[in-house]
């Protein structure tokens, strides 16, 4: 009888350990890696905003290729912190991701601030050749091994960037005297000021009450971001300057990249790219509705002579090393 028992037992220590086996195994043993992954990505504008619609679109192509082992989370409004906060997160290893200009990864490579240089392109066409140049995934190849930032691509387009003021602007001198916010770019600050403003860089969550207080006395920014965040509330003229072609890039932290499978990372970045070419088409095809909401709302839209501020902002390509001769590059691959 107790022979008996003792089999017993020995039977069901030799079934729970096999079934243990299977359960590490997360396929009878099979040996296949079933691990979720997850990838909070955060983003500065709101919810209707097409960018974050595109990150909806790419989070669920990633989720419906990877069978729902790779999930992204979309976190509009700045509900994950500013760009920079994000950025930090992402540096130290966080399973976390952002939309960033061009400027917040020239700390690690200079080079790569020339896209926010003034005028540099004029439509997202000519963006697009720029950030699939060899030139350019050459140095995104450089930040990830100087840096720990991986770009998963750089062609989410938010844009024509224009001065927004409570004063016409009809030329640089107009600007004189104005604190007018922009990012903490180096590239964005110098062309401000040559363009004849004082620079000031203002989170963007705060810009609005940043216009209804008195601490700024105009802003730069693109259309979508201007509406989205209601800024047409507080100032009574855009003056399209177009000094800026905002094209800003998906990126992750090279740590949390390198855990995911080749064919992971390679669904990553084909989602990437064609969401963000499909949010900037829609950008671009609703321009000019944005435009005529403003108005609505009593902001008047001027078109202006853009000599001046080129002319004035062309000076910024002789502040930063090796700048004027990646604008020669660069007109070189747009065929200029």
């Amino acid at each position: 009888m107790k022979k008996v028992r003792l089999i017993i037992v020995i039977g069901l220590v030799l079934t729970m350990g096999l079934v243990a086996a299977c359960s590490s195994n997360d396929q009878g043993g099979s040996g296949v890696d079933e691990t979720t992954y997850v990838l909070k990505v955060g983003y500065v504008q709101n919810e209707q905003d097409f960018l974050t619609q595109g990150l909806y679109q790419m989070a669920e192509r990633v989720k419906e290729r990877t069978d729902g082992r790779l999930i992204i989370e979309v976190y509009h409004s700045s509900q994950l912190g500013d760009t920079g906060d994000v950025m930090e997160q992402a540096k130290a290893g966080a399973d976390v991701g952002a939309l960033t200009d061009a400027g917040r990864l020239a700390q690690y490579v200079p080079q790569m601030g020339i896209l926010d240089a003034p005028y540099l392109f004029d439509t997202y066409e000519e963006g697009l050749k720029i950030v699939t140049s060899d030139l350019w995934k050459g140095w995104e190849e450089e930040l990830a091994a100087k840096s720990g930032f991986r770009v998963l691509s750089f062609n989410w387009y938010q844009g024509a960037r224009h001065f927004l003021t409570n004063k016409p602007v009809r030329t640089p001198d107009d600007l004189r005297g104005l604190r007018i916010r922009t990012t903490g770019s180096p590239v964005w600050q110098a062309t401000v000021e040559a363009m004849g403003a004082s620079p000031t860089a203002l989170a963007w969550g705060e810009v609005y009450s940043g216009l209804q207080q008195g601490v700024i006395d105009g802003a730069e920014a693109q259309h979508p971001g201007t509406y989205g965040m209601r800024l047409y509330e507080n100032i009574d003229y855009i003056t399209k300057t177009g000094h800026f072609q905002l094209v800003t890039g998906l990126v992750v932290g090279e740590n949390w990249f390198q855990t995911l499978p080749e064919e992971f990372q390679q669904i990553l970045y084909e989602e990437s790219y064609e969401a963000g070419k499909w949010a900037s088409y829609k950008v671009i095809e609703n321009l000019d509705k944005l435009e005529e909401l403003m108005e609505a709302e009593g902001v008047t839209i001027d078109e202006i002579d853009l000599t001046p501020f080129k002319e004035a902002a062309d000076v910024v390509y002789d502040q930063f090393p090796g700048f004027r001769e990646l604008q020669a590059e660069f007109n070189a691959v747009l065929g200029r």
